[in-house]
């Protein structure tokens, strides 16, 4: 594939500028707009892998660029920028379809390494719709992903280390996204014989959850279905 291009919104001119420099750095293929409908108009024109955009702009504001972005179809990545007197704006942002938000001031550091981060799930997507023969065999559900040819897992680009019994559970709920399974039924695929005592799954979900869940109390991904079993949720 060729390099990602990558969509500044910014009405700061200086902010744009610092951003493209350290983006081009970095391989990427950088455009600039100076508010939001300039942004639009380089979504329309240009083929964008990733946009980042501030919340206050001068014309059109960058949620309502983020609202049109998506009213439109278009469903690659998008960090916000936002001052930290916007937490309003930054959960406005993230709930009309924005990916992400950095506060102001930020480290190039640390918004590079969101941008990194997004647009390996994007490529991977991007992919994964294509249906490249090399990835039919990578699962992918947000940030969470199980490659069963190389028996590897990684949340958010870090690697998770499984036994080979957890990787077999996580497979089958991750090949199944939104499915529940019961206990007995996850017990009878991944062992191969009849359930017969299932609480060596629960023990097992939990070591799970603990490794790839950022707070396994409040678990993103893999969730219980009280009195039925459990499921890997689609993002």
């Amino acid at each position: 594939m060729e390099a990602y291009h990558i969509l500044i919104v910014e009405d700061d001119k200086d902010i744009r500028d610092g951003i493209e420099i350290y983006l081009r750095n970095q391989g990427y293929v950088v455009s600039q707009a100076a508010d939001g409908f300039e942004g639009l108009r380089k979504v329309e024109e240009e083929e964008i892998h990733l946009a980042i955009v501030d919340i206050m702009m001068p014309r059109m504001d960058g949620i309502t660029m983020m609202m049109k972005v998506r009213e439109k179809g278009y469903d690659f990545p998008v960090i916000m920028l936002s001052a930290k007197s916007e937490e309003v704006d930054k959960i406005m942002g993230l709930n009309m379809g924005a990916d992400d938000y950095v506060t102001k001031p930020f480290t190039t550091m640390e918004l590079l390494a969101r941008v990194n981060s997004h647009l390996r799930r994007y490529g991977k997507y991007l992919q994964a719709l294509g249906g490249a023969q090399e990835n039919d065999k990578v699962y992918v559900i947000g940030g969470l992903e199980l490659n069963e040819e190389t028996v590897e897992v990684s949340v958010d680009g870090r690697p998770v280390k499984m036994t080979p019994l957890e990787f077999k559970i996580l497979m089958l709920l991750m090949k199944n996204p939104g499915r529940v399974f019961s206990a007995d039924e996850i017990y009878e695929r991944v062992w191969n014989e009849q359930a017969v005592n299932t609480d060596t799954i629960m023990v097992h979900i939990r070591k799970i959850r603990e490794k790839i869940e950022v707070n396994p109390k409040e678990p993103k991904y893999l969730k219980v279905v009280w009195g039925v079993g459990y499921k890997i949720e689609k993002q």
